[in-house]
């Protein structure tokens, strides 16, 4: 269960990765600055690369760290 949630986080962190360069719906609707801030815009993007850096980072560590 723990690979399952942990490749889980890997793929998120990806796609808020990806967000953070690539404008495609799919993308648009995982951004984290969309969620959390009132007024997101292009300025606030690269709020997704951070985020996606830490969250598959993380999950990358809790998957090799065993």
């Amino acid at each position: 269960m723990d690979t399952i949630v942990n490749s889980i986080g890997i793929i998120y962190g990806l796609i808020l990765i990806l967000a953070a360069f690539v404008r495609s719906a799919i993308f648009e609707s995982m951004r984290v600055d969309a969620l959390f801030m009132p007024q997101a815009s292009e300025k606030t993007r690269p709020v997704n690369l951070v985020v996606g850096l830490l969250i598959a980072g993380y999950a990358i560590y809790s998957l090799l760290g065993r």
